[in-house]
């Protein structure tokens, strides 16, 4: 019995002798260790050159035991969030487990860290941006970009983890919701990622840059999206559920719910390929996971050779965009009620068999254009023709169009089937090379798809201010946001419960004043010149957990509310051409030499400023790449406190009754190919007259100006 006993006290892993110890902030751990359960209010640094807490050593195994740390306790918007929670460095065989942390920029950061585990950490409620399109328009400023990676800049977006050097890492078991970006990894190798659930984040999911043979399976990775609005756009402004970039090769993602995401996995070569035509992001295998719903691409892969196997893809506008892929092999997959199933330009030598389409718009679409961009180093270098596929086996059953190909050279279709009707097109057999793939092995998988049929569907995809919207809290919700008359339809949406209807301003005629979830109600609109509608309502019945992820308790009362304002302005707007080698209105202080302005090449009036242009404008047969606005308005404002929202690019500037308001006149401020946004707050009142004046250099240009009545 003493022997057995000594037995077991020496095979105990030594962090279970240890004594509980608290958190503070500054402190580094090098040893295993268990924390004291917990809240710890503990801020970060906000330029990030140090962490809450430091971890650094070598087989240490420490347990969090469930105690949580919350950061930027002094700020309340996600956006404003700053720092990092955990910093991980230069070790080998360290575990983190049962971890909580929110209110970060950063909740987990490890570099150089090998054979690193997180089990069961919950980094939910960190960083987000806040996002500026509505339901009625999507706002430009809200579209990201993951193209470079190399000096770390998607840290900029901020992660719950942030990985990089993290080879033969464990990540399972793990929670991220409410954030922008889940699980973030640069240049880790032979990662097992499972069981995890990262999902209803405004970004990312899972995104991998310079990233090797990792294995990503039984995964929840639902609702990562933006720039969404069912029946109105849906752009999802490069959010994804699954990312992959640049040079990152031969992963295999196994048995993933992947669903209602901007895309549902996103795959570009790099810029490494764009630059060459070398390399690429080859050799991915994805296999039996689920990427329907999708506003733009249930499957993006681009660029590259990948296998795309047993899918399933549905109700989306591209079920997989596969521009410039090669030796690719689509196989098993089912396609159902996208607008095209399979899109690819420029595809050379690709197998698209054994899959089944059914309603869908268009199946296959295969196309080239007759010349490439001349500033790209891959058309140099690679084959780009459209050639060389394998189309067989299939089964297309709806009554759309099966194919649309054109430029495309010798394309071999064979054994395909026509809406039950076998119809053999081509009599020459081509042969189809079999393939055996090896599943991952996870012990205790979770089943990912369970319950994903309640939300079938692009209209379960409701975009909120921070985020999609996660059916945890009560929402009322405008089903008709683009009828500016008569009646407006709402969905009253959450958990079980009661609703009532406490106050309300510029709507009348409730078709009812309570009711229970979910329901219905219709408002009639009142005719005013402005639109200002505000209805709040209280919810009393199960437990709420609200966007920002603060729990009220079942049976407590939790307000919610809809608001929705425009503030019509009489806009003169007028451009200009602009040419920088007679005056440059960026490095001189006046807009137009010697302060005269030359004759407009174009004039218009409009009751809001909302412009978007790809190329520059074109007038009187003319192309404007670069140009200068000038818009004048006055507007009767209500007395309140007004948020003024302005995107723009690539410099503006704003006046109210004379007095700069904002001037972002640095176009060089701005690194990323990003348009950027500006909020600032004023007081209004009465008559004011507003000057706004935006400078394009040329390429994409936008300038758009909100204005929203804050609600005090």
């Amino acid at each position: 019995m003493k022997r057995a006993l000594l037995l077991i006290l020496i095979f105990m892993p030594a962090f279970l002798f240890c004594q509980e110890i608290e958190l503070r902030s500054g402190m580094k751990i090098s040893r295993s260790a268990k924390l004291k359960q917990g809240l710890y209010l503990l801020d970060a640094l906000k330029d990030t050159s140090a962490a809450v807490v430091l971890i650094e050593g070598n087989n240490i195994v420490i347990d969090f035991n469930n105690a949580e740390l919350k950061g930027s306790n002094d700020v309340k918007d996600p956006d404003q969030f700053y720092g990092i929670a955990i910093y991980i460095r230069n070790s080998n065989k360290v575990t983190i487990k049962n971890l909580k942390a929110r209110g970060y920029k950063i909740a987990l950061l490890a570099r150089n860290v090998d054979e690193l585990v997180l089990d069961n950490c919950d980094l939910s409620y960190n960083y987000r941006q806040h996002l500026n399109s509505t339901q009625e328009k999507e706002d430009i400023s809200d579209w990201m970009s993951y193209h470079h990676n190399e000096k770390d800049e998607w840290m900029r977006y901020g992660a719950a983890f942030y990985l990089r050097g993290c080879n033969r890492a464990t990540i399972k078991n793990c929670k991220v919701t409410g954030g922008q970006n889940a699980l973030m990894m640069m240049q880790c190798n032979d990662a097992k990622i499972y069981n995890n659930d990262f999902s209803f984040n405004s970004g990312i999911g899972l995104g991998m840059y310079r990233c090797n043979r990792n294995q990503v399976s039984f995964n929840r990775i639902n609702f990562n999206v933006r720039g969404h609005s069912e029946g109105i756009y849906n752009r999802g402004q490069d959010s994804a559920g699954i990312l992959v970039y640049e040079q990152s090769s031969d992963n295999i993602f196994y048995k993933n719910s992947v669903t209602h995401s901007g895309d549902g996995f996103f795959l570009w070569a790099g810029q490494t390929t764009m630059d060459t035509g070398k390399g690429g992001c080859n050799d991915n295998l994805l296999w039996g996971n689920d990427f329907s719903f999708a506003p733009t691409n249930g499957v993006e892969v681009t660029f590259s050779r990948n296998y795309i196997i047993d899918n399933r893809i549905f109700g989306c506008d591209h079920g997989i965009w596969g521009g410039y892929s090669y030796e690719s092999r689509i196989e098993n997959n089912k396609f159902g009620n996208n607008r095209i199933a399979i899109a690819i330009e420029h595809g050379q030598h690709n197998l698209v068999a054994d899959n089944i389409f059914t309603n869908d718009k268009l199946g296959i679409k295969l196309w080239s254009n007759p010349s490439q961009p001349a500033d790209w180093g891959y058309a140099k270098y690679h084959d780009t023709r459209s050639a060389g596929y394998i189309i067989a086996r299939n089964s297309f059953n709806s009554d759309g169009s099966s194919f649309d190909i054109k430029g495309t050279d010798s394309v071999s279709q064979f054994d395909n089937t026509f809406k039950n009707r076998h119809a053999l097109i081509d009599s020459i057999r081509v042969p189809v090379k079999e393939r055996k793939w090896k599943a991952p092995v996870v012990h205790h998988p979770i089943d990912p798809f369970k319950g994903n049929g309640k939300r079938k569907g692009r209209e379960n995809i409701r975009m909120l201010e921070w985020g999609p919207y996660d059916y945890r809290s009560p929402i009322i919700w405008n089903t008709s946001p683009a009828d500016s008359a008569g009646w407006m339809r709402f969905d009253l949406l959450g958990p079980k419960g009661h609703w009532k209807i406490i106050q309300a301003k510029g709507v009348e005629q409730f078709s009812a004043m309570k009711g229970e979830f979910p329901s219905h109600l219709l408002a009639k609109r009142m005719k005013a010149e402005r639109t200002d509608i505000q209805i709040d309502l209280e919810f009393v019945g199960d437990t709420v957990v609200s966007p920002m992820g603060e729990i009220v308790l079942s049976g407590k009362v939790y307000p919610f509310h809809f608001s929705k304002f425009f503030q019509p302005m009489n806009w003169q707007v007028e451009f200009y051409e602009l040419d920088t080698l007679r005056h440059n209105p960026i490095t001189n202080e006046t807009l137009f030499a010697n302060g005269q302005a030359p004759t407009p090449f174009k004039r218009d009036t409009v009751n809001k400023l909302d412009y978007a242009w790809w190329g520059g404008i074109k007038a009187g047969g003319k192309q404007y790449p670069g140009f200068i606005t000038v818009a004048h308005a006055r507007a009767d404002f209500e007395p309140g406190e007004y948020e003024i929202s302005l995107t723009w690019d690539d410099a503006a500037r704003l006046d109210i009754d004379g007095k700069t308001v904002i001037n972002e006149w640095m176009p060089s401020k701005y690194d990323f190919d990003e348009s950027p946004n500006r909020k600032i707050r004023v007081k209004l009142g009465g008559e004011h007259q507003f000057r706004l004046e935006h400078v394009e250099l040329g390429g994409f240009a936008t300038i758009s100006l909100k204005i929203i009545k804050l609600r005090i």
